[in-house]
């Protein structure tokens, strides 16, 4: 007897005793004799995307059912027979499933078995991949300060130091920024808390760099709304001489509200991610916003140019005017008052405020990647694509069949691509705002153009804490957001959104992350269907 043989009469046996539990599975063995190709998968989305691609003539199966939690799921007896009897297996995996469903496959599928990871496998056909913040603070915009140009006009040295100041902060709460140093003590360099003193040069409220160079730091508000913040600059050439007046301009944060709808800023530049520095231009004269330039683009013409010799990953960058410019700090950025001796001037122990934090090289912390890649379709498109030559190799004398399903199948999906992007535009940008249960909508955000504002808990197989609740309700209250969304095969677990929305007035409205239900049943009315929600309650 194979191992194989040995292996399923093992499992005939489990399931013969464990009848009384598992009524019927004993009966149903010989359904894998049947001379058809088996496929096991993890969830019902990847077995409704291989069904389309094998067609009829294979019976494919979930361990997870259509309506199950994949984070949660603990498999039975009859998932184990599914899994003896398969010829090829897929799974997500990056730690979507539950670890008692990865194992389940891993230790009963037949040895010589495909187990395919999707996730993984689909990156080499053009998927894309974001990655998990173990800190969700880090993923925001890292903004510090930097003095560029030699300032030889002026007769400037490598001894003469630039000079930027704050001089006025308009806003609803309080803002500080101040550099955590080696020891974890913070250095503070301005605080609108303590006013501003322009008989003394705004001393208490300026930093000091040397030419050429640039320091990263963290950005402390206190409370949401739009904050304007007035800087000056000057450079004082040599030590103890009459400084050079340099430039003056205003800086536009939206904390914890929509960045698209700043007052008097209509089709302003908004800057929500990577690493940018409010610099004095010696040469030029000016304050200026020198950012990356978006995902995937190139600085805009006539942009500034030229290595980061602060970090290489930034190798180009863009010179923005801050007066067409709006710094976003989302509500993710939400973070308690540090404990430690010296951040009393940021409030009391553990209460909220927005921090943009500094930026330490090489400490841009991420987890594991998000697994949800299906949120975006042309992720899913790469999922059939592996699917497709997996069973083509798996069953050769098939393989014409499977590659002319396969092509039928992504027409329809770049039809759906197509529709929920048409769809979710149809939105007002400054009211595409997501708050929903867990962090799973990465990928349509990123795909769709959608803010993914808020989540109750980053798995939803965790509980919701008391600053989990806290931001929340901030998030909502501060976007003004006229629904949550809520994921109908969590609903019962779902209590701390639902009492949210009570206590705000706000709409619940359903979305599909990792389940189907008795209305959606398939991946493609899954994708309508949470753009079809998205349009009706937020538009």
């Amino acid at each position: 007897m194979t191992t194989t043989s040995r292996r399923r009469a093992a499992a005939v046996g489990m399931i013969a005793a464990g009848s009384l539990v598992l009524a019927g599975c004993a009966g149903d063995t010989g359904a894998a004799d049947d001379g058809r190709l088996h496929v096991v998968t993890t969830t019902a989305i990847l077995a409704d995307l291989v069904r389309n691609v094998a067609g009829d003539g294979v019976e494919v199966t979930s361990i997870v059912p259509p309506t199950g939690d994949p984070h949660s799921y603990d498999p039975t007896l009859r998932d184990v027979r599914d899994v003896v009897y398969a010829d090829v297996a897929f799974s997500n995996y990056l730690l979507l499933e539950d670890h008692s469903v990865v194992t389940t496959l891993d230790a009963n599928l037949p040895d010589g078995a495909p187990n395919i990871s999707l996730a993984e496998s689909a990156t080499k056909y053009a998927a894309e991949v974001i990655p998990l913040v173990e800190n969700v603070n880090l993923d925001t915009i890292w903004l510090g300060l930097r003095v560029s140009g030699t300032g030889a006009e002026h007769g400037a040295t490598r001894a003469s130091e630039a000079r930027l100041r704050v001089t006025r902060v308009e806003g609803p709460g309080r803002l500080a920024g101040y550099l955590t140093e080696t020891f974890g003590q913070p250095r503070v360099y301005f605080d609108s808390g303590d006013g501003f003193d322009a008989t003394d040069g705004y001393t208490r409220d300026t930093a000091t760099l040397p030419t050429d160079a640039h320091t990263h730091m963290s950005w402390a508000f206190t409370e949401p709304g739009v904050y304007r913040v007035a800087l000056g600059s000057d450079l004082v050439v040599e030590p103890g001489g009459n400084p050079v007046p340099l430039a003056e301009t205003t800086v536009t944060f939206a904390v914890g509200v929509d960045p698209y709808s700043v007052p008097g800023m209509a089709g302003a530049r908004v800057l929500d991610g990577g690493h940018a520095d409010v610099t004095v231009d010696l040469d030029d004269g000016a304050i200026v916003l020198q950012a990356d330039p978006p995902a995937g683009e190139e600085p805009a013409a006539g942009s500034d140019e030229g290595p980061d010799e602060h970090d290489p990953r930034h190798a180009h960058v863009e010179r923005l005017d801050p007066a067409d410019t709006v710094v976003s700090v989302p509500n993710k950025a939400l973070a308690p008052v540090p404990a430690q001796p010296g951040f009393g001037f940021l409030g009391r122990p553990g209460e909220q405020i927005y921090l943009l934090p500094q930026a330490v090289l090489g400490k841009h912390v991420h987890g594991e990647i998000d697994p949800h890649l299906w949120q975006d379709v042309r992720n899913a498109q790469a999922y059939v694509e592996v699917i497709r030559d997996t069973l083509a190799a798996a069953a050769p004398d098939q393989a014409d069949q499977f590659r002319a399903n396969a092509e039928t199948y992504l027409a329809e999906l770049r039809e759906t691509d197509a529709y929920v992007e048409r769809t979710i535009a149809q939105i007002p940008r400054s009211r595409r705002h997501l708050v929903t249960t867990h962090d799973a909508f990465a990928y349509l955000g990123r795909a769709y153009d959608v803010d993914i504002a808020g989540f109750v808990t980053p798995n939803p197989a965790a509980e919701p804490s008391v600053t989990d609740r806290i931001k929340l309700t901030r998030t909502v209250q501060a976007l003004d957001v006229p629904a949550v969304f809520l994921e109908p095969n969590l609903a019962a677990r779902s209590t701390v959104l639902t009492e949210v929305a009570q206590e705000n007035d706000l709409r619940v409205c359903e979305i599909y992350s990792d389940a189907f239900d008795d209305r959606v049943t398939t991946y493609v009315e899954l994708m309508r269907a949470n753009a079809d929600s998205l349009r009706r309650c937020l538009r």
